[in-house]
């Protein structure tokens, strides 16, 4: 069946990057800057990689960022490094990606839906939008969306749109209040010690030619059109589609009295999540070639035997799968850990949890 994918399968393995967001109650001053007492003792992420993991080279630039909370607020702080600092675009909600970007995605209950992106760029310009699914599944932009209460700045260390030595890096900080983010939360509140968020990052980051004092777009060869733009991002989604939110990020709270070193893993029942992902993936693939969803578990897994471009995906563990299906939809489910509640995954790509 090796023909182009309507949803490709990733060509990364399942191992988004765990993250432990460290309660801070220190007074916290926006003005873009990291190198302050409030982010002192915040660990920075690992260093972003292209969004198609290690098939593609390491960034050029160094990209990194930090994530702390406390009662009210989730902070983020962001610094991408390099000399390219320029952004043109000045309106509120334009598409901000036109330009170098800074780029935040937010999943507040792993289900894949109903999560936010906000994008900025060196100019302070934002863009904040809903999204009700991920695009793949015909999810719906809702560019009226404005985040309640969100507040970021920008800190610049070089000088804008003008090249020259001088351009070292720029940073970001945002923060969002947890009243927000709690309403694109099934539990409707705030996290806890121990919760978690999915979330990734990225960075938009075009290739431009210093001309006569300015940034332009490098042009492809016999064409007035700019060449495409790299994606680095936190947590690879092994597409060039940033909205694969079962591949963000694990952002685990800890809280007050909790040790900022402990440790934290991915939770058994996400691990077996990944698992419906992947006959999911299968599923739309085998709807693609014969127009119909399918309960033979055994084609699927033939799919995903001859589709995936990564050998981890291409297999799954032994688990009683259960496979539903109505002339245009289906349902995939498995046990959870606890043997008590049943874990299941949707046509539409969402995933959720029964008792």
């Amino acid at each position: 069946m090796k023909n182009q994918l309507r949803i490709p399968i990733p060509a990364v393995p399942f191992a988004p990057p765990v993250y432990v967001c460290r309660y801070n109650p220190k007074p916290f001053v926006l003005d873009g800057d990291l190198n302050k007492e409030f982010w002192k003792d915040i660990p920075f992420t690992g260093p972003f990689v292209d969004i198609e993991g290690d098939i593609r080279p390491k960034p050029r630039f160094l990209t990194r960022a930090k994530l702390a909370w406390d009662d009210e607020n989730l902070y983020i702080g962001a610094v991408l490094e390099g000399d390219e600092i320029w952004a043109t675009v000045t309106e509120h909600d334009d598409v901000i990606f036109r330009d170098n970007d800074f780029e935040i995605f937010i999943d507040t209950d792993s289900d894949t839906q109903i999560y936010l992106e906000y994008e900025m760029n060196a100019l302070n310009t934002t863009w904040d939008l809903l999204l009700t699914k991920a695009y793949r599944d015909m999810g719906k932009p809702v560019n009226s969306l404005e985040i309640r209460g969100l507040r970021n700045a920008v800190q610049i260390d070089g000088t804008l749109n003008q090249p020259g030595p001088q351009n070292r890096r720029w940073s970001v900080e945002v923060v969002i209040p947890f009243y927000t983010l709690a309403e694109c939360n099934i539990a409707s509140r705030p996290p806890k010690d121990g919760d978690y968020y999915r979330v990734n990052f990225s960075r938009v980051q075009w290739k431009v030619d210093s001309e006569d004092g300015v940034y332009r777009k490098r042009l492809r060869p016999d064409s007035d059109q700019p060449l495409p733009e790299d994606n680095w991002v936190w947590a690879p989604t092994g597409v060039v589609n940033i909205h694969y939110p079962e591949l963000w990020s694990f952002v685990f709270f800890a809280g007050k009295e909790t040790d900022p070193e402990a440790a934290f893993h991915i939770p058994e029942d996400e691990r077996r999540k990944w698992e419906l992902r992947k006959l999911y993936y299968a599923q739309q693939a085998y709807l693609d070639a014969h127009g119909r969803y399918t309960d033979d578990l055994g084609a699927l897994t033939q799919i995903l035997e001859e589709n995936s471009p990564c050998a981890a995906n291409r297999t799954l563990r032994d688990l009683p799968y259960a496979l539903s299906v109505t002339p245009h939809s289906f349902e995939i489910s498995c046990p959870a850990e606890d043997g008590l509640r049943t874990l299941a995954i949707f046509s539409d790509g969402k995933t959720d949890t029964f008792t």
